[in-house]
């Protein structure tokens, strides 16, 4: 196969990004071919980013490096999920947790106390409302609890407040339903103060007013769709809900109308935020060709098991499962049409958030905090140190700065996104280059500002043994130690940005090794390991490895290889590698018994195995060398050889010669046949007589053994088969002797003699 190969040349400062950029494109592209000279690893795009670690870094779709807010665990619970998070403007924080299900409250400086604990499965949604009372919904009881805020005692089911029941719903209605479980997806407030409570099985929003004695749900709207998902309010006092089922979004009016201002392609709407020029922004999920929805056992505390039906985003999270085909977050402006605004293919968004600067988007398989423009580019502002993101919530904090509460599942944590100073630090994936290296000049794309870069290095993989420290540039090259490891660290500062960046390095030339050599007397490989017709195949393959010992070239070539018997060729195969990838060619060599100096058979083959004619050379005992160098990859001075003996061989193609032959007749006796058979160079194997050119009859010598160069042999015919009318009768003898070279001698038999 012809491999395209090019030369990477160093790119210089006055080097345009473009330019840039299309070098690298062709450098990868090239690079399997490349095995010689200056190597350019280079990291320029998000996902070649996303590898690293950020700390306090975007990283943004179009390949750069910048600042990001802050990062900060506030608290780990005991639960295994956050579902939900509220706060009020002195800096409280409330967290609404499943398995087990409580309610927190965490002061300003991080302390939990348990404000409310329950049976129930889980906390999944915690509201502050306008009267100062902090309300929670669990499932899949389905109540709505009113607690105080400030208790200074925990409360439970028989000290709180419950403003809503489901089940109680259930009993009353006249489609009565056999369900067990009651599901409480999102809470909000008017500006009345009025509760409104999105709930599944089926979907329905239902409105309380907290303020009067007696609580009396009333529906405010219905809807023919499995749940009612996610809660929000525009400008003109509609509620935005989003459904699960047909993916829609709906607007609804002050009245309880209900209208369908979108349908997704996808079934499910985790999540809707309302920005302030009015676009509503919309997350959907899940594909409409399946129901997601399998039965999802759970266990709740101080009950027996049961089974609950959650929505198809819902049991992904509790179990773990691979995200049912990614997220399209769109944005539905009034009087034109949805546009998609951003798709994740491996994302699922459960929570989307609204801040000054951007969209926020939550991804709860990945754990991922991103930052979505209006013109659908976005960056990666946080990696969150849990498996799945699954709350937002915009928080004024204790000084009036906005801040970004999110909380986590497994484990059920809870972290602030928010402005304060801190590190802005990323570290890149791991270089390895494939063998020691010598590293030169680390090339930034023109244009970035404002940040340091440093490398460390070693020779194991994992940096935490035993690397060099981190050392900061010199003259824009690479200080640390060669090595076959580097990682490199930007340093932002304040307005600093990094894009594409690059780091040189030059593998240290490492010797070829041949890892395996057998050969094969008596065949020959056939061209490109096609099969070899009429002619009787061979396979050749390597030994089995030794235990315990480790193959270091590639299984690929450990495959049998195609042959054809030919007792007059030599078949040569051999398994080699080179650490560097390098391009190789090889050398055969010759040495007979005896002899001292290595003669060469062919030079310069490209392929790894080789057949010559066993007639060239004389009969005896020899050993093949083949020596493979880098040569073609490098400067004549900086080549290297390696090498490989073989075992020693026998090489034998003249036919073994028979001397004596002669048959004593006597009348009405059996003929006596008797001869010699001996080889120059290998033991007789065997031979066979023929009577008038019948079939062949297998002979011993004499003693039985057929161990020698020289076998004599006696032949005893039967006289019935020399009776008869013929005059005289032929015998043919034939001597076969290791290598399959034949001999034959004939001789006449005349009965009739005396």
């Amino acid at each position: 196969m012809l491999v395209p190969t090019c030369t990477i040349r160093r790119i210089g400062s006055a080097l345009s990004l473009p330019a840039l950029a299309a070098v690298l494109v062709a450098f990868a592209a090239f690079q399997p071919a490349l095995a010689q000279g200056t190597h350019l690893w280079t990291q320029s795009r998000i996902d070649e980013f996303e590898k690293g670690t950020p700390q306090g870094i975007a990283l943004t779709s179009d390949g750069h490096l910048r600042e990001a807010p802050a990062l900060s665990e506030v608290l780990t619970t005991p639960s295994t999920f956050v579902w939900s998070v509220a706060a009020d403007k002195s800096g409280i924080v409330y967290v609404g947790t499943a398995s087990p299900a409580t309610v927190l409250r965490v002061g300003p400086d991080g302390k939990p106390f348990t404000l409310f604990e329950t049976k129930d499965l889980s906390v999944q949604v915690v509201r502050l409302g306008p009267d100062g009372a902090l309300y929670a919904a669990t499932l899949p009881s389905g109540k709505v609890y009113r607690l105080k805020a400030d208790a200074s005692a925990k409360q439970d089911e028989s000290s709180a407040t419950v403003v809503f029941d489901a089940a109680k719903l259930d009993a009353k209605s006249a489609e009565k339903t056999d369900a067990k479980s009651h599901y409480i997806w999102d809470l909000t407030f008017d500006s009345a103060g009025r509760l409104y409570i999105a709930v599944g099985g089926p979907g329905a929003v239902y409105r309380v007013d907290p303020a009067k004695k007696v609580q009396q749900p009333e529906v405010f709207f219905k809807s023919d769709e499995q749940h009612i998902r996610t809660l929000a309010w525009d400008a003109k006092g509609n509620l935005i809900a989003g459904s699960d089922g047909s993916g829609l979004v709906y607007r609804i009016d002050p009245q309880g109308k209900g209208y369908v201002l979108f349908e997704a392609p996808r079934r499910e709407i985790t999540a809707v935020a309302v920005g302030a020029n009015g676009t509503i922004y919309a997350a959907s999920v899940g594909d409409k060709s399946h129901n997601p929805l399998p039965p999802l056992p759970v266990q709740g505390i101080g009950i027996g098991t049961i089974t609950v039906m959650q929505p198809g985003s819902l049991p992904g999270v509790n179990a773990s499962a691979s995200a049912p085909e990614g997220t399209d977050i769109f944005a539905l402006v009034e009087g034109q049409a949805p546009r998609k605004l951003w798709t994740g293919k491996n994302e699922i968004v459960y929570a989307l958030a609204l801040r000054p600067d951007g969209l926020l988007a939550l991804t709860g398989n990945r754990g991922h905090v991103l930052q979505i423009a209006d013109d659908g580019t976005y960056a990666d502002v946080a990696h969150l140190e849990a498996q799945q993101g699954l709350t937002l919530a915009v928080s004024p904090g204790a000084e009036g700065a906005k801040s970004v509460l999110i909380g986590t599942g497994n484990t059920g944590k809870l972290f602030r996104l928010d402005s304060a100073t801190g590190k802005h630090e990323y570290s890149s994936d791991v270089l390895d280059t494939g063998a020691l290296a010598r590293f030169g000049r680390i090339e930034v794309a023109p244009g970035s500002t404002g940040y340091e870069l440093w490398t460390r290095s070693g020779n194991v993989e994992q940096p935490v043994r035993g690397w060099s420290d981190w050392q900061p540039l010199k003259d824009g090259a690479v200080a640390s130690p060669a090595g076959r490891f580097l990682q490199w660290k930007a340093v932002l500062h304040a307005g600093g940005s990094v894009g594409t960046v690059g780091v040189n390095y030059l593998p240290v030339n490492a010797a070829p090794a041949v890892d395996e050599l057998v050969v094969v007397p008596g065949a020959r490989v056939n061209p490109q390991n096609q099969p070899g017709g009429q002619q009787q195949p061979i396979s050749i393959t390597f030994p089995s490895p030794t235990p315990n010992v480790v193959t270091t070239f590639d299984s690929a070539a450990n495959a049998p290889l195609q042959a054809t018997k030919d007792r007059t060729a030599i078949a040569v195969r051999w398994a080699a590698h080179d650490d560097n990838g390098d391009e190789l060619t090889f050398a055969l060599y010759l040495r007979g018994d005896g002899e001292h100096v290595w003669r060469l058979l062919k030079d310069g083959i490209t392929e790894k195995a080789y057949s010559f004619d066993a007639a060239l050379i004389p009969d005896g005992g020899y050993q093949v060398k083949v020596v493979a160098t880098d040569a073609p990859s490098h400067t004549p001075g900086d080549a290297l050889t390696g090498g490989r003996e073989s075992e020693r061989f026998e090489v034998d193609t003249t036919p073994p010669v028979i001397t004596g032959l002669k048959a004593d007749a006597v009348k009405g006796d059996s003929p006596h046949v008797t001869f010699d058979a001996e080889d120059a160079a290998s033991p007789i194997a065997h031979a066979e007589y023929s009577l008038d050119a019948a079939p062949w009859q297998y002979i011993e010598p004499v003693g039985g053994l057929s161990d020698s160069k020289h076998e004599h042999y006696e032949i005893r015919l039967p006289a019935a088969d020399v009776a008869g009318g013929a005059v005289e009768h032929l015998i043919t003898v034939r001597v076969y002797d290791r290598h399959d070279n034949i001999g034959v001698a004939k001789t006449v038999i005349d009965p009739r003699a005396k």
